[in-house]
């Protein structure tokens, strides 16, 4: 207990008492990243509603592994569209920051933070580098979404097909 109270009292300190610079990082940052989240789950909620509505009733028919592939492909996109616009929203920010020249690097240095890629030769200014951290920290949670989104459609659509299969034998 004593161990844990120390850590917290350490994480405090050194993130929210001392670098004061840092403050606007977090007052950005965190909204940023409950925004994109709202936004991902929405938007996979909306995504699994058109997937069950057209999987559903076409799973009987002749080609259900076409009907398969052809829902995980679209899923597959929309997800990575949904990616796009969530790393949009970040690169908006920077840009209205001032974090970044121009849209470009902005879009660039969001999709490197975002999927941690980050071999980009682009650095956002020194007082911002917290928010570039934050971003790849939100990005780990919305393709933690995703995965899981992806998971339960294939479990789903598989779980169809195998009892439609069964059924015939």
């Amino acid at each position: 207990m004593m161990i844990s109270m120390t850590m917290a009292q350490g994480v405090f300190t050194s993130v929210v008492a001392n670098p004061p610079d840092w403050r606007a990082n977090w007052a950005w940052g965190l909204p940023l990243i409950v925004l994109t989240v709202l936004i991902h789950v929405s938007g996979l909620g909306l995504m699994m509603q058109t997937a069950l509505r057209v999987s559903g009733p076409t799973i009987h028919h002749r080609h259900p592994r076409a009907v398969f592939l052809a829902v995980i492909g679209s899923m597959t996109l929309l997800a990575t569209f949904l990616h796009a616009a969530e790393a949009s929203i970040w690169a908006i920010a920077y840009r209205l920051l001032g974090a970044l020249p121009d849209n470009r690097s902005a879009m660039l240095y969001s999709l490197n933070a975002i999927t941690s890629y980050g071999h980009a030769e682009l650095n956002l200014q020194k007082h911002w580098q917290l928010m570039g951290a934050m971003e790849a920290l939100n990005g780990w949670l919305l393709f933690g979404l995703t995965t899981a989104f992806l998971f339960v459609v294939v479990q789903r659509d598989w779980g169809m097909h195998n009892a439609r299969a069964h059924a015939r034998s």
